[in-house]
């Protein structure tokens, strides 16, 4: 006999108890779930609604299941549909009628809403702790490679001179979002909404910040009905695993094209890649590609979350039921990529000479002869153009700017002098780019301090 069975006369059919049950899933919840009944039990105990004694019995009960569980001594079944009934079976089956009293005053809807909530804080500090890992370790690279010149691009092509060190905290910032976004959702998840019952509360005298004091809530629910079919929280970490993806997606992307030989960029580690089955030569960034495709897999969680609350009248409807799967998931992906992928960055070899001859190709210092010809007196849109023909008179006799004779220079500006050429040297152009944010060497260990002071944060 099921649990909530007294009204039904026929068994649940088989086809319907497997296609129903989400034990095969929300089984990982088992902690939080007998964390939530022992508060709940706890309160019930202060309340009168259990005895002194009923309450730590059941509370006692409750840490030997979690024992047995942990142990590999029990088997959830399907039958007992998921894990709140599951538990709740184990208890009866160990207190009798006792065991039965333990839901008064809650119902699955509030329940599952508890153990959710519960189980996505933990997530969201451990993957806060991931991030952290990985922008501590740009930083580390960042300090090491503030001299190395590489050509930054637009449109991937050639733009102007950076260093690497720049570069990487390009993805630092982005990941410092990620974390702060992380935080925010942090902040909505952490509201407890046990006692709002199915979606009407209860007549029984619960004391429910006494269940979120004892399970580290910063505050209870207002509104039962939206409390047990609030899935806001859950979309939201999507959101941001989503993004957290996408700038790892990105990186990787960048990654991939380095390592190629067109670039020649960076070498990954063998530990880190992968081979052919036929082809002897190769090395590839598999590491890095499958990071890049499981991205679109956590998108795919968080259209599947909008899509499944976007129709839902109120309060609770089984189609919520989908919500865990979807954000399990999203969990363990961004996890494990974050986990992959900070060691693949961390043994990556920089080919240091290779990225600064590729800086001082693709006339990629043109902007500062531009600046030069300002600091001129040159209107900059009139600079621009001299530098445009300039470029274009490169082109055709197949050399860079800075092999152009002074007497070539001054065909297109009589204001330049012999000391373009410093200006016009690509270490130069990254230096003189001070400006907060910049690339200068000085600059980027501004931001380096900057960025070990949001690390030193707490949660």
């Amino acid at each position: 006999m099921k649990l909530w069975g007294g009204r039904f006369t026929k068994e649940t059919d088989r086809l319907v108890e497997d296609f129903h049950s989400s034990i095969s899933f929300d089984a990982r919840l088992y902690r939080q779930d007998i964390r939530g009944s022992q508060a709940h039990a706890r309160m019930l105990g202060k309340v009168g609604v259990l005895t002194p004694e009923e309450a730590e019995q059941i509370i006692a009960a409750l840490e030997e299941i979690l024992q047995d569980i942990e142990a590999g001594r029990v088997e959830f079944s399907p039958a007992a549909e998921d894990i709140h009934m599951n538990i709740e079976t184990l208890l009866i089956q160990r207190l009798g009628d006792l065991g039965r009293k333990l839901h008064t005053a809650r119902s699955r809807n509030d329940q599952v809403a508890l153990d959710t909530r519960l189980y996505l804080k933990e997530e969201i500090k451990e993957i806060v702790g991931l991030l952290r890992k990985l922008q501590a370790l740009l930083l580390d690279l960042a300090e090491k490679h503030r001299e190395t010149i590489m050509p930054g691009y637009t449109h991937l092509q050639r733009a102007q001179p950076v260093t690497l060190a720049h570069h990487l905290l390009a993805y630092f910032f982005m990941f410092q979002r990620d974390v702060e976004r992380l935080k925010d959702c942090y902040r909505r998840t952490d509201v407890m909404p046990l006692g709002s019952g199915a979606l009407a509360g209860t007549t029984f005298p619960l004391d429910r910040e006494m269940v979120a004091r004892e399970l580290g809530f910063a505050a209870i629910s207002m509104n039962s009905m939206d409390a047990v079919s609030d899935r806001d929280f859950a979309i939201e970490f999507c959101a941001a695993a989503s993004l957290i993806m996408m700038h790892l997606s990105r990186f990787c992307e960048e990654l991939i094209l380095w390592s190629s030989a067109e670039f020649g960029f960076v070498e990954m580690d063998d530990a880190y890649s992968t081979g052919s089955s036929i082809m002897p030569q190769k090395k590839n960034p598999d590491v890095a590609e499958l990071i890049r495709g499981k991205t679109g897999r956590v998108y795919g969680d968080l259209m599947a979350l909008l899509t499944v609350m976007k129709g839902l009248p109120l309060a609770y409807n089984k189609d919520m039921q989908e919500d865990k799967e979807r954000l399990f998931d999203a969990v363990d992906t961004v996890k494990a990529c974050l986990t992959v992928f900070t060691p693949m960055l961390a043994t990556m070899r920089v080919k240091e000479e290779i990225m600064a001859q590729a800086a001082r190709g693709g006339f990629t210092n043109a902007t500062d002869l531009a600046d030069y010809l300002v600091r001129r007196g040159v209107p900059f849109r009139r600079a621009h153009e001299i530098v445009g023909q300039a470029v274009l008179y490169c082109l055709e006799k197949g050399v860079s700017l800075e092999e152009l004779t002074l007497e070539e220079f001054r065909r297109f500006a009589p204001e330049i002098d012999s000391d373009v050429y410093r200006h016009l040297a690509v270490t130069e152009c990254v230096r003189a780019r001070r400006v907060p944010g910049g690339p200068a060497p000085e600059a980027v260990l501004e931001a380096i301090a900057y960025g070990r002071k949001l690390l030193a944060e707490e949660f």
